[in-house]
Order: C-alpha cells, then structure tokens, then sequence
C-alpha cells in the first residue's frame, strides 16, 4: 500500500524555534514598553527633575532609538534569522547596548534602573547554549561598567552595586539553564506528540478513503461527515461528500438509520436492503456507534455489497458441489464402463434386428455422454491450483492451433490467427499464466466455436490477440459468426451444468471461467458486431506481475 504523501515529517528543532518565538514576542513586549517609558521619563519636566540625570537629551535619543529599535525588531519576519544563536545573541546586544546607554542618561546604576537588564538577558540565557548565555551575560556586564565608568558622578557604591548586578545577571544565567532544558524537552515531546497524532489522524484517513469496503460516518444531524471513495460510488459521486446530508444522497438509508437508532438491540440489522445508485446493486447497511453507545451522536455505517456475499455463498456451494460431484463421478463411472462396454458385444451380434441395432446405439450414445459428463466433472474436482509462468502468446497460439487442427481433422482456413498488434509487437507480447490451464480454457472456446457456432456457417473461427487501449492489459479473442447467444442466456451460459445442447455437459464455459479467474484473468462475452460470439481472455495485468 503506498503511503499517504502529506502525512507530517518530523522537523528538527521545531520546538525550540516554537519556544524561542513565544519568548522572543514577550521580550518585545517588555522592550516596547521600557523604552516608551524612559521616552516619558525624558519627555515630562516632572519626572526629569526626580532623577540625576546627566544629560536629558541624551535620554530622549537613546530612549527613542530603543523604541524605533524594538518596533523593527517587532516586524521583522521569522526568515531573516539564519538560526536561533543569532537571534539570541543580537537580542541580548541590543538590549546591552540600549539599556546601558539609558542608565548612563539617568546617572547610573545608582538610579535602580540597571535591574532592567536582568529580564531580557535572562530571557536570551534561556534560548541560548552553555557559553553564548554566558557570553550574552558577559556581555551585558561589560555594558554596565562602560557606562558607569563614564559617568560623571561615580562613586565606590556605585561600582558596588555594578559588581552585585553583574553577580545577579550571571546568577539567573546560571539559574535558567535547567528551566530552559526542561522547557524544551517539553515543548519537543509536545510537539512529537502533535506529528504523531497528525499521522495518525492522515494515515486512518487514507485507510479509511481507500479501503475497499463501503463505509461513511453519520454526525447527529445526520451529515456525512466522512466517506470513502467506494460508499461514495454506490451511493452516487457527484451528491455522497462530506458535508452533505444523508437524506438528500440516500433517502432510503436515512429512514434504515432512523428504524436503527429506535431499536434497543446494539447489532439490529435492517430486514430490507437498499438499492445502489446505479441501480444494479443491492447493499446490506450495517450500523455501529462511534465513540460510546449513543446512538444519536456519530454512526459508523458499514455498505455490504449483496451481490458479492452471493458470490461468496455461491463458491462455497460450488466446491461442496465439485468435492460431491467427484465423489459420484468415481461411484458411477465404472457401471457406467460396463453398461457402455456390454452394449457395444451386443451391438457385434449378427442375430440383431434393427430395432434392437437401434437401442444398442442409444445405450451406446448415451453411455458416451455420460462418461463425457463424469470426466468433466471429475477434471473440475482436479482442477486445483495454477502453477503460473510467464510465456510470449503468439508462438503458444500457433502451436495450439497446429494442435487443435490436427485433432479434429480441420482445414487449415478453419482456425485463423490474426493479432492486432504490428509484427514486432505481436512477437514481444507476453502474459503470464498456468500454460496448462491456458491450452484448456482456449480449447475449451474453440471446441464450442467449432461445434456450436462455426457448424452452421463456413466461415473461419478468429483467434485475436493484442492489448486493450484502456490500460494496456493483454488479451485474447475467440470470435465465430454462428447464431450467437440469446441476452437472457449470456450470464447463465458460465453456469454449472447449463447447455441447451443435448451433446453439451454444461461444465465447459464454466470451467473455462473458473480457470480463468485462478491465473487472474477475466473471461468475458460479447455478441460480435455483425453476428455470432466473441469470447475474450483478459490476462492480468502486466504492472502488477510478481517479479
């Protein structure tokens, strides 16, 4: 079976980028914020006079420089970043940058405002690896004793408190680490988790759409709310899809829902079936509850073809009746023998009078048939299984026809082969088959164009060959101009036992079909244009062959 294509593969690192994203919106937020802050702080006479500041203008610059800085850094889309070290180490820079010029506007350290750096750069640390959060700490250290270097109102205190809040910056760099590892292992299992389930729901999807039973979910407001392709195609393509109600795709099987849903018995069976949409099938609905025992939330719907249990019955009777027939055959053929062989030392009997001449040739002509009747029941018994092999159909055809011609004592014009392919082709074409099987189906098609069809018309039996247009598949024709067969007896003529010919067993078509169907093949009939019968081979597939 070959696997869906758009179930999700697995992307590396995707949950730390997912993380990395979500941090990353937040620090702009904070970034938005502290900057529009100090732009008030250094806009409003207010608030300029409550600090020590060393130069106001310096802070109104810097401050919108922060908030220009913060606002592109806001939009600029995810793909610009090659990866998240780059992203984390010039996030952390800029925020260095920024925040230490601001603290070198407002007097330093000493102003309180230096604890601003300990979020963001917390923040980068838990993005980062290892060395970058350190290096992004560093980083921001060095920021803070640049600026309270320059400034001019520094004291021992002041370095004091530089040293503490560099400590501080470290000390939380350290702190984030095992926080950032368990952040991402969860948000990696969440998200393995997430493809999985999304495979899951894809792969029982496309299980569900191609399987070959008829199947459909029914919502409480009896919605289709999904169906695979073969219930949509006995129940009508163009109406049966998601999304549509049931009652307007199959009025008949809304009412055999709601009779099911009314009853109290779990696995109650509708007593009637409903008709496909084209009108040749008969389909046996099966309900189940979905999820629980409630009946009126969603309904699995199972659609048994009739026609396909029939035929399962029908096998089934037929190898009971090919192992009864078998026995039989075996119990009657040896009386048969005798009674055939007693007629026959009668028949040599000089002292006969026509009369009794004619009844021992009807004892011998029925003995006959029947000991015809008896070896294609016993050879049907035997029929077994097929030994296929791979063999070139135009070289098999002439010496088949060589063969057949030769036992029945037939002119050569009787039995023509004509390929519809070019010489080269027709040479090359090749099937895969039993051989054996092969030279008894097609005997069995020619014995009956000879006999029954050419027998009343002098023109040739045509054995055709070629490849169908539609997909290429191999086949083989069997055409007569005899009188053809009647519409009501096209299906029934591959019946067991079914011949109108008082010669005729019955078994042959049949058996022909049967030894068809064991190599993968499909034995089909069709009038032929302008008179008589056409019988067609369709060998398998070729593209399917076991290698």
């Amino acid at each position: 079976m070959t696997a869906p294509e758009n179930i999700l593969p697995p992307r590396q690192d995707q949950a730390l980028t997912d993380l990395a994203w979500r941090v990353i919106g937040l620090i702009n937020i904070y970034r938005l914020l502290v900057a529009a802050a100090f732009v008030a702080l250094g806009s409003l006479p207010v608030l300029r006079t409550s600090f020590n500041m060393t130069s106001g203008n310096l802070l109104l610059l810097s401050a919108g420089s922060y908030l220009t800085g913060a606002l592109e850094l806001l939009a600029l889309p995810q793909r610009v970043w090659p990866g998240l070290r780059s992203l984390a180490i010039t996030h952390a820079g800029i925020d260095s940058l920024a925040l230490g010029i601001l603290l070198f506007a407002v007097g330093g350290v000493g102003s309180g405002f230096g604890i601003l750096l300990v979020l963001p750069i917390g923040a980068m640390a838990m993005l980062a690896e290892n060395r970058d959060a350190y290096f992004m700490t560093s980083l921001a250290t060095i920021a803070l004793l640049v600026q309270q270097s320059l400034g001019v109102n520094t004291n021992g205190a002041d370095y004091l408190l530089t040293g503490i809040l560099g400590v501080v910056l470290f000390v939380v760099a350290a702190a984030v680490r095992p926080l950032a590892t368990r952040l991402r292992e969860s948000e990696a299992l969440v998200r393995r988790q997430e493809i999985d389930l999304a495979n899951l729901a894809q792969l029982s999807q496309y299980i569900v759409t191609h399987l070959r039973e008829s199947m459909l979910v029914i919502d409480k407001n009896d919605r289709i709310r999904l169906i695979n392709d073969a219930a949509a195609k006995v129940l009508g393509e163009t109406a049966a899809l998601p999304g549509a109600r049931l009652l307007d795709v199959a009025p008949r099987l809304t009412a055999l829902l709601g009779q099911w849903r009314s009853t109290s018995a779990l696995n109650s069976m509708p007593d009637s079936p409903l008709t496909a949409a084209d009108g040749a099938r008969l389909l046996q609905p099966h309900f189940a509850p979905l999820g629980g025992d409630d009946r009126r939330d969603l309904v699995l719907i199972f659609l048994e073809d009739t026609a396909l249990l029939a035929e399962r019955v029908q096998q089934s009777k037929l190898a009971a009746l090919g192992r009864l027939s078998a026995s039989i055959a075996h119990e009657i053929r040896n009386p048969i023998g005798a009674m055939s062989h007693a007629g026959q030392l009668l028949a040599e009997s000089a002292s006969l009078s026509p009369i009794e001449r004619r009844l021992t040739g009807i004892i011998h002509a029925n003995g006959e048939r029947v000991s015809r009747l008896i070896g294609s029941m016993l050879e049907f018994s035997r029929r077994g299984t097929s030994k296929p092999e791979r063999l070139l159909l135009s070289p098999w055809l002439s010496s088949f026809r060589q063969e057949f011609l030769a036992t029945h004592e037939l002119a050569a014009g009787r039995l023509l082969i004509l390929p519809a392919l070019q010489p080269d082709a027709a040479a090359e074409l090749e099937v895969r088959t039993d051989p054996t099987q092969l030279h008894q189906v097609v005997w069995n098609l020619c014995h009956n164009a000879i006999t029954h069809g050419a027998s009343s018309s002098p023109s040739a039996v045509e054995l055709r060959f070629g490849r169908l247009g539609s997909n290429g598949r191999p086949y083989l024709e069997v055409a007569d101009r005899g009188p053809g067969i009647d519409v009501p007896d096209v299906e029934r003529v591959f019946e067991p036992f079914y011949s109108k010919s008082d010669k005729g067993t019955g078994l042959g078509l049949f058996l022909a079909r049967e030894l068809a169907q064991t190599n993968g093949a499909t034995l089909l009939y069709e009038p032929r244009s302008g008179g008589g019968s056409l019988f067609r081979l369709v060998f398998s597939d070729p593209v399917r062959w076991v290698q």
